[in-house]
């Protein structure tokens, strides 16, 4: 495929159904100058897989040589020519490295293109039956008890979705981690995906320890937002309604019994507030 102008093109490959894999991504991949793989050698795998027959060189890029690379991508796309960067599964930069280069690359005045495909946060979000927006993706969690209840009680308060990959090995524990820091929430643990053994754990945290999973490999966590609080019930309202009857006007005091209140909104308040007003005994005169 003809290249409008050198750029460095960022290429989803699939989460592990070869049917995922577009056409595109396929025509990118074969025409580009450079390609830059998390591991070659399952790069290479993946090529013959799915038919890539690569024009160009392929160069290791990961997590601890990725700024040392920089330099040499910079200067193949001065050269004029195109770069593609792949992950070893669905969308790079998405837990993977290719932030530092992306931004290096932009710096430089290159384009940056997006050949969009598979996306396992994504992917897990959208079958989770969790609330999509908003969503927070972590990435990878930190290894140590300490940094992961640190990172989780920043977000305890937000109301949104936490996604992140966790070792099935190591889930268990971060998962206690995560009940102790966000309490009660709804939780989704989403493995193989698009595969043939592909599963959807659904359960909730403060019962994870009655679900199971193969310890084996990864897992794409999705944790949901709080719990919304109940609605306040009607005999509280109407209580509270009936202290603050003669306390000020009206709208005002439907205003400030809604802000003790659950579920009940400010208008819906000033209507119980006009008909208590209206059954209330006429008061005495002296």
């Amino acid at each position: 495929m003809p290249f409008l102008s050198p750029r460095l093109w960022v290429v989803a490959g699939t989460l592990g159904n070869p049917g995922d894999f577009s056409p595109r991504a396929r025509d990118v991949l074969q025409a580009a100058d450079l390609i830059l793989a998390e591991d070659t050698r399952r790069a290479g795998l993946f090529f013959q897989r799915h038919g890539v027959v690569p024009q160009g060189t392929m160069r290791s890029f990961f997590e601890h040589n990725e700024q040392e690379r920089i330099p040499a991508v910079l200067g193949v796309l001065q050269q004029g020519r195109n770069v593609a960067l792949i992950s070893d599964a669905g969308t790079p930069l998405i837990g993977d490295p290719g932030y530092r280069l992306v931004r290096a690359c932009r710096a430089a005045g290159f384009c940056v293109s997006p050949v969009p495909g598979p996306c396992a946060p994504v992917a897990a979000l959208c079958v989770s039956g969790l609330p999509p927006a908003p969503f927070t993706f972590l990435g990878f969690l930190p290894r140590q008890s300490g940094d992961q209840q640190r990172l989780f009680r920043t977000w305890a308060s937000m109301a949104t979705t936490l996604v992140f990959f966790e070792r099935n090995s190591r889930l268990r524990a971060t998962l206690a981690n995560a009940l102790d820091c966000l309490g009660p929430r709804d939780l989704c643990l989403a493995r193989e995906l698009t595969k043939e053994h592909e599963q959807i754990i659904l359960g909730t945290l403060e019962a994870h320890h009655d679900l199971e999973w193969d310890p084996r490999g990864e897992m794409t966590v999705l944790v949901g937002p709080p719990h919304a609080p109940s609605k306040t019930p009607d005999a509280e309202v109407e209580q509270l309604l009936s202290a603050a009857l003669r306390t000020g006007p009206p709208k005002q005091v439907a205003s400030q019994v809604a802000a003790q209140t659950h579920g009940w909104s400010a208008k819906e308040l000033y209507a119980r507030l006009m008909a208590l007003s209206k059954a209330a005994p006429p008061s005495r005169q002296a």
